[in-house]
């Protein structure tokens, strides 16, 4: 009977396998190979396992607004988002065809940048010529696609203006830009790319600037978005500041995951994230008060008390 007990306490809390040792699992969406939330979602991964054996994470590829659809619909549990898309999402708004609900923040975590780059021999300067060109992005689904439609929509354009798109990873976009096959190729993560520096240690690039007026139509259509600048010498080549779109990556939940695995998920980053520094340097200058930013998003209830707890709510 006391062991009957015990294992109804304990799936209440981690989940029960009735014996058979087996973990509960957690399905944890990230991004796309390639880019820098699926690494970064292994790194969180271990340091969460390493410090709860009780706890199983599956980290499974994904994208920032098919990542909100999983946790909607219950095929993930954990993912990680940016601001701009949960938002779009929550609210309901293109691309989104209905409300995405019972989605919880858990943490802030740094800040992505739209990256739009062209080779320097052609003639692409602003967002108006990419018109009649051949365009790179990611596939539907992803940030880096979404946020590109925003881009085309704010100018007048959309995904039938470029004479063709290619739908792909940022591998096989570099590919096409290397063997001049595509002519912009666009994608939202951190800075440096891998991608971006890969295209130019064959090719000659241009980090195409984004507007005030251009940003601005694109707030109107999300009003997440804010103005950034990629540092002149991010890339070979790039002597000057380019002011672009910037948003923020987020570690979100479904409303009504375990405490426990919030609470862990919090502790790991906060004290591994030298660890997870060696991942993604975007999080170098990460601070639990950063982690507790206002999103305009729910915050999980267990992360609500977690940060109470530290002092920075």
């Amino acid at each position: 009977m006391k062991k009957v007990l015990l294992c109804i306490l304990v799936s209440a809390i981690l989940g029960c396998s009735g014996g058979d040792g087996e973990k509960k699992s957690y399905k944890f969406t990230t991004g796309p190979q390639g880019g820098a939330w699926y690494p970064l979602g292994g790194a969180i991964k271990s340091l969460v396992e390493s410090a709860n054996p009780n706890l199983s994470i599956r980290v499974i590829p994904g994208g920032g607004v098919g990542n909100v659809k999983a946790l909607h619909s219950g095929q993930a549990s954990i993912a990680l988002a940016g601001n701009i898309s949960t938002m779009d999402g929550i609210l309901g708004r293109d691309p989104f065809k209905e409300k995405m609900q019972g989605i919880c923040n858990i943490a802030t975590l740094y800040q992505q940048y739209f990256q739009v780059i062209t080779l320097s021999e052609s003639n692409i300067t602003a967002a108006n010529d990419i018109k009649g060109k051949v365009l790179a992005t990611q596939p539907k689904g992803t940030t880096g696609e979404a946020v590109t439609n925003h881009l085309l929509l704010a100018h007048g354009m959309d995904f039938d203006s470029p004479s063709s798109v290619n739908i792909g990873s940022y591998t096989d976009s570099v590919t096409l830009m290397k063997d001049g096959n595509a002519d912009v190729f666009t994608l939202a993560t951190t800075i440096p790319s891998g991608a971006v520096m890969d295209l130019a240690s064959a090719r000659n690039i241009r980090v195409m600037p984004i507007s005030n007026e251009g940003l601005g139509e694109m707030k109107k259509l999300n009003p997440g978005y804010e103005k950034g600048f990629i540092p002149k010498g991010t890339y070979p080549g790039q002597d000057t500041d380019v002011p672009t779109v910037i948003y923020l990556t987020h570690l979100a939940a479904r409303c009504d995951v375990d405490d426990v695995v919030v609470t862990q998920l919090l502790e790991s980053i906060s004290n591994g994230n030298q660890e997870l520094i060696s991942i993604t340097s975007a999080l170098k200058n990460l601070t639990i008060e950063k982690m507790a930013m206002d999103l305009g998003i729910p915050m999980h209830q267990a992360a609500r008390r977690w940060f109470e707890e530290k002092g920075v709510l």
